[in-house]
């Protein structure tokens, strides 16, 4: 099993090895996250799933500019979806997520 220094160094390893095809999914995900109302978003669904009702309400937005943004952050794998009857509900992709958002908030808050 790997220490996390040896998965630092592995993690850096492969930054420095970037090919255009990863750079620019990589930048993808970058422009993506460059937009407050997906931040938002995104950050209300750390704590639980919602639907687009529940999401559109809790920031004063249309439900169909909310469904607009929940494709985009679909497409760049930040948010998933399952349907229950008739209704989508949403919740981050993963655990990567979360750590995307601390580690944003952290450069901004502590830096």
């Amino acid at each position: 099993m790997e220490t996390a220094a040896q998965q630092d160094a592995h993690s850096l390893q492969n930054l420095s090895e970037l090919d255009d095809v990863t750079s620019s999914r990589l930048a993808e995900v970058f422009k993506v996250l460059g937009d407050p109302t997906r931040i938002k978003l995104l950050a209300l669904l750390t704590t639980d799933e919602m639907r687009v009702s529940d999401i559109a309400e809790a920031l004063s937005m249309g439900q169909s500019a909310i469904s607009h943004q929940l494709r985009v952050l679909r497409s760049a794998r930040l948010v998933k979806f399952r349907k229950d009857g008739k209704e989508a509900w949403y919740s981050l992709d993963d655990d990567h997520v979360v750590k995307l958002m601390r580690q944003g908030l952290d450069h901004v808050t502590l830096g």
